[in-house]
């Protein structure tokens, strides 16, 4: 059986990181017998030479023609202005993509890689992701797309996006693991010397101006309550705790952290429990207790909530991968 082909489209000032990870990945993805199950190529529009973002210059032996004998394209991110700006791409580009989208080839993008398949038209009606610093022009370029910048990655069978950077190494442990199983994603992971699993679902990490903390940061507050989660914790006790009335102590909170004193702790409840799940066996009604759920029941319902899987199954992956 002849190993699934990826073809990288290599676009004008291309992140090199991100040119980088299909390769990484997908090259590192084996079976058992160390047999490797993607082949991984590159080609630019017209095979020419294409500099990248970090001043070095990509050449491949092929062009856009490339993309017709693709089993799955993977577009990495760009600095490109005529792209983020203007949604410009280079001639023929959204042609090929859209070829190979109809042929049935999957297509992924990393990072503002997105861009091009929302300008080839492949995201029309669709939600999809990009990097978080780039949302707002995105949603501007593109208004037909569902843009959700909040995650890491966006699957939708046959089109697929990811948020920045790392979030692309995310992108295709994922889709190693949905064609070949856990096994071979956890052996590719261990390979590049990365996490073997993180949930598309979770959030990006956004940087948000923060207040500065003095004498009315709800800080203390939230370091009190962090050593204190199996315990019930009440938004007003809370908010008493920090002498403000409850409506300021929310409009505080929220501006010091983004989210809401609810959603901050129920964070902080599943991030304790998922590292309770990582590091000891303790049955999963005791990680609820610790973690401050109570009920096996309530962490089940929390846990795949946030995270997609349950508790036994997180703890079952993370094992796999140790």
């Amino acid at each position: 059986m002849s190993p699934h082909r990826v073809v990288v489209l290599v676009l004008p000032d291309v992140v090199a990181f991100d040119l980088g990870v299909p390769g990484q990945i997908f090259g590192g993805a084996r079976d058992a017998a160390d047999r490797r199950l993607y082949r991984v190529d590159v080609c630019t529009p017209g095979s020419a030479p294409v500099r990248s973002a970090s001043g070095f210059t990509v050449t491949a032996d092929r062009g856009l023609d490339l993309l017709g004998e693709a089993d799955t394209v993977v577009v990495p991110g760009v600095h490109d202005r005529a792209l983020i700006d203007r949604g410009e791409l280079p001639d023929g580009v959204g042609e090929a993509l859209r070829a190979a989208s109809a042929r049935g080839a999957r297509v992924m993008s990393i990072c503002t890689g997105a861009f091009a398949l929302a300008a080839a038209g492949l995201l029309d009606g669709r939600r999809a992701t990009t990097h978080w610093l780039h949302a707002e022009e995105f949603r501007l370029l593109f208004p037909p797309v569902e843009l959700d910048p909040g995650v890491l990655f966006v699957d939708c069978g046959d089109v697929l996006t990811s948020a920045g950077v790392a979030a692309g190494i995310d992108l295709c442990l994922h889709v190693v693991r949905a064609d070949h199983g856990s096994e071979v994603a956890n052996r590719a992971a261990r390979r590049s010397v990365v996490p073997s699993w993180r949930p598309g679902g979770q959030a990006q990490f956004i940087d948000r101006p923060l207040p500065a903390a003095g004498d009315a940061s709800t800080a203390p507050v939230r370091a009190w309550a962090l050593e204190h989660l199996d315990e019930p914790l009440d938004l007003r006790a809370l908010a008493g705790r920090a002498r403000m009335s409850v409506r300021t102590f929310t409009r505080r909170f929220r501006e010091e952290t983004g989210a809401s004193p609810g959603e901050w702790l129920l964070r902080q409840r599943v991030d304790r429990a998922r590292r309770l799940l990582e590091t000891t066996d303790l049955p999963v009604d005791q990680v609820a207790r610790h973690a401050g759920f109570g009920t096996g029941a309530a962490l089940r319902q929390r846990f795949a909530a946030a995270l997609g899987v349950s508790p036994s199954g997180y703890r079952t992956t993370f094992r796999s991968a140790g």
